[in-house]
């Protein structure tokens, strides 16, 4: 089926005229399953159709075994008729951030359906799935069912159809428009525009590099550029951990999610930030200039990541939205997390 796009509009970092990577729409990544819980279109009931959707308790139906948090679980049969509205339990109270509409969350999911408890779709053993909540990027009952749940928690939802797949189902994963969804999902991470990234300090040596802060607050690090650097710059691309974080290493085919900072070399003026805008870039790193693939595959998330891209692995000859031609860029990226 097709998937939503994880593709956000950047300014300055697409590679036609508004920066890095293309404006059309492309498919999450291609690991994403047929019954993930990315929808090809909002069904009848989407957050913009039924803002005042009812949550109620119950029925869900019982988990009989993996009952630790981040555990895979086994979920019973639903017992008896399911509700017709959204069913949201909180099976394991989470401590940490609570999740608010636009954030993204990171979790680990089975999903199977309600009276016969087929599994569709799990991420345990695949690895966590990651998406935006709240905007209509995911069926509804998960726009719903998630808002305002803990980090750590482990919480259980039973969907009707019109906050799943709605009436046409969804034949790929087996679903019929009449059936109810339930979806048990531990919250590993959430992410916004106040996220940094986690990894630990490397020190900076090289005095004909710039210095990139280090602070972890969710603010823009600084860029510092070398006093009298102007006409010095590296002829070739540079990438460097600032922190190095031990997640997965990122591969050229992978989607990312990023806060990032970018400063021209020869006057340190910023030309684009996602701390600016409030908001965090989601896109694959194919689409993205050569100097960003190049100096992003291999690291590792959870990093902060210092790239000074020379014009031919930026934007050449040509100028681009405040970017003179010919220019050398520095950029403070830190990897979040793989969509």
């Amino acid at each position: 089926m097709r998937r939503r796009s994880v593709l956000l509009a950047v300014p300055a970092l697409l590679l036609t005229a508004a920066g890095c990577g293309s404006k059309d729409d492309k498919s999450d990544a291609a690991s994403s399953p047929s019954g993930s819980p990315s929808g090809s279109s909002a069904p009848s009931g989407s957050p913009s159709a039924t803002p005042g959707t009812k949550i109620v308790g119950g029925p869900v139906p019982e988990i009989t075994a993996g009952s630790a948090f981040n555990q895979k679980p086994t979920i019973a049969k639903g017992a008896g008729t399911p509700a017709k509205d959204l069913a949201v339990k909180t099976v394991i109270p989470g401590s940490g951030p609570t999740i608010a509409s636009g954030d993204y969350v990171q979790v680990n999911y089975v999903g199977q359906v309600y009276d016969t408890a087929k599994v569709f779709d799990t991420s345990f053993g695949r690895g966590p799935y990651t998406n935006v909540i709240g905007q209509g990027k995911v069926i509804p009952g998960w726009d719903r069912g998630l808002v305002g749940q803990k980090v750590k928690s482990r919480v259980e939802l039973a969907i009707p159809p019109a906050l799943g797949y709605g009436s046409a189902g969804n034949s790929q994963a087996g679903i019929k428009g009449t059936d109810t969804l339930v979806f048990v999902i531990d919250v590993l991470q959430r992410f916004n525009g106040k996220s940094s990234a986690t990894g630990a300090a490397v020190p900076q040596k090289d005095a004909s590099l710039p210095k990139v802060g280090t602070n972890t607050d969710g603010k823009a690090p600084s860029i510092d550029v070398p006093k009298g650097a102007k006409g010095k710059a590296p002829t070739k691309l540079v990438s460097e951990y600032i922190l190095e974080g031990d997640g997965a290493v990122v591969k050229a085919t992978d989607n990312l999610l990023l806060q990032y900072k970018g400063v021209l070399w020869d006057t340190g003026k910023e030309f684009d930030s996602t701390y600016g805008r409030g908001e965090l870039a989601a896109f694959p790193l194919a689409q993205l200039i050569k100097g960003w693939q190049q100096g992003l595959a291999g690291k590792k998330v959870g990093s902060r990541v210092m790239l000074v891209t020379p014009p031919d692995v930026a934007y050449g000859n040509k100028a681009n939205n405040g970017i003179p031609a010919n220019s050398t860029l520095v950029f403070t990226l830190d990897i979040l997390a793989l969509l």
